[in-house]
């Protein structure tokens, strides 16, 4: 893909009117264009947030479905991902007045539940979010029944990860700074 080719999908993807209720993100140099979660996808991601509402010693800031506009790989686009939830510390007001697509700057974690495309959150977003130095990459894979924590950001890989079975706790660490309970993501 030249810097021309990279440009017309860049434009036509930002020209996409997805239908309500669909997702469109633009990963890699690829258009992708998801449905919406099922009842178990919704229920993860409110359990989550719902944790680090009442157990995060930062106060957060949430957004779900928050377009972040990310470097890709050469000769890719940008990349233009919709992370499941969002974190930033509430004292930086991130997503108040913030484009449609922002910068990661100040994002503290975001999170993915697997669906239709798991690889695609284990693997590609995986990249993209340590690339952009996203400081903590928390997925919760459903067809494995685990939830991953990556840390320590790197180039486009996170040096660090830990894993708990659903059922098992999670330590999140500061500026989260709790254990995540995933009893209720069986």
């Amino acid at each position: 893909m030249d810097a021309t080719d990279s440009a017309i999908l860049l434009e036509l993807f930002l020209d996409l009117d997805t239908p309500e209720g669909l997702r469109a993100e633009l990963l890699e140099g690829e258009i992708l264009i998801e449905p919406p979660g099922d009842g178990h996808h919704a229920h993860l991601r409110s359990e989550l947030a719902d944790q680090v509402w009442h157990e995060s010693a930062t106060e957060m800031q949430m957004s779900q479905h928050k377009g972040l506009r990310l470097a890709a790989g050469t000769p890719h686009p940008p990349n233009h991902v919709i992370p499941d939830v969002t974190f930033a510390p509430e004292e930086l007001r991130l997503f108040r007045g913030a484009p449609p697509w922002m910068e990661p700057d100040g994002v503290a974690m975001v999170a993915e539940v697997t669906s239709s495309r798991p690889d695609q959150d284990r693997i590609t977003k995986r990249h993209c979010y340590a690339r952009a130095g996203i400081p903590l990459y928390l997925l919760i894979d459903r067809e494995k029944s685990q939830v991953s924590l990556f840390s320590a950001p790197h180039r486009e890989e996170y040096t660090e990860v830990h894993l708990a079975a659903f059922g098992e706790p999670l330590t999140i660490p500061a500026p989260f700074g709790f254990d995540l309970d995933t009893k209720d993501f069986l």
